[in-house]
């Protein structure tokens, strides 16, 4: 079978799941690219290259569990966030594109002080996308990187190996903030929460309703109750006029400016949609 012919059945396949249907011809042929290692511009340039009868066979397996919703990303367990590879698994929410702004936004924030040493939490931290582009891009800060998932946590500190920065990258167990008892205030708390309306449970894609670990989407009937019980503790946790940073969710810009309501200087960032994506706030 040439590489045309296997791309050629596997896109048919793939079109008989509605849910895949607009992007068949491009999962196709990422897990093509995938199975035998090559690249884009490879397959491109050889379709009629032969594959051999356990290459189709890998392919062809990958591709069954495509057609099960199964995400592109943890069926290669790659994932890009922010310029940086990432190991994801079904134990870690997928980086979307959209907390790259919160990166950006903390990064913005810090600029004056890149050449102090710096304290960063990241609580929630799942594949540890945040904390590790922060301390890539920080030379000088020491990240800790929290969640209550000891099985993220322990891909949270490939990743960091992986990137380099496992000696500035701590990944602490913690239920938010709690673990940190006793700990030196921090320059800044970041956050991408579980921010999905429970109630909105049904109408989600089905690769991300039946596959990302569910207590990274969903906070509550409103999407609030992570961010209700992280503001009070930041406050404790942040030196005076530390930063605040916290992706947010469509609608709910209203609710946080008012669990904000204590806090100082706090504003909102927009995605490229005109969306408020990120709030930021200092602690008084």
């Amino acid at each position: 079978m040439t590489l045309r012919e296997a791309l050629t059945r596997a896109t048919s396949q793939l079109d008989q799941n509605p849910d895949l249907r607009g992007d068949a011809l491009r999962d196709a042929a990422l897990l093509l690219r995938h199975t035998l290692g090559i690249s884009h511009a490879t397959l491109l340039a050889n379709p009629d290259r032969l594959i051999t009868l356990d290459q189709q066979a890998a392919y062809q397996a990958l591709i069954l569990r495509r057609l099960t919703n199964e995400p592109i990303q943890y069926i290669t367990g790659e994932r890009e966030f922010y310029g940086l590879p990432l190991r994801v698994n079904s134990a870690v929410l997928i980086p979307r594109n959209s907390t790259e702004h919160v990166v950006e936004a903390v990064l913005e924030e810090l600029k004056t002080q890149e050449a102090e040493p710096l304290r960063i939490a990241d609580v929630g931290t799942g594949s540890g996308a945040i904390a590790i582009a922060l301390a890539c891009h920080l030379p000088n800060a020491q990240v800790m990187a929290l969640d209550l998932s000891a099985e993220a946590l322990e891909v949270a500190a490939s990743n960091a190996e992986l990137n380099q920065v496992a000696a500035r990258v701590r990944c602490l167990q913690s239920d938010i903030l709690s673990a940190l008892a006793g700990e030196a205030a921090f320059d800044a708390i970041v956050s991408n929460p579980p921010y999905i309306p429970s109630t909105d449970r049904d109408t989600l894609h089905p690769q991300i309703r039946d596959f990302e670990p569910e207590v990274s989407l969903y906070g509550g009937p409103a999407g609030l109750d992570f961010y209700r019980r992280l503001v009070p503790q930041a406050l404790s946790a942040l030196k005076p006029n530390g930063l605040l940073a916290l992706e947010i969710g469509h609608g709910q810009r209203d609710a946080i400016e008012q669990l904000l309501a204590a806090w100082n200087d706090v504003r909102f960032v927009d995605d490229l949609q005109a969306i408020p994506r990120v709030g930021l706030a200092r602690r008084p």
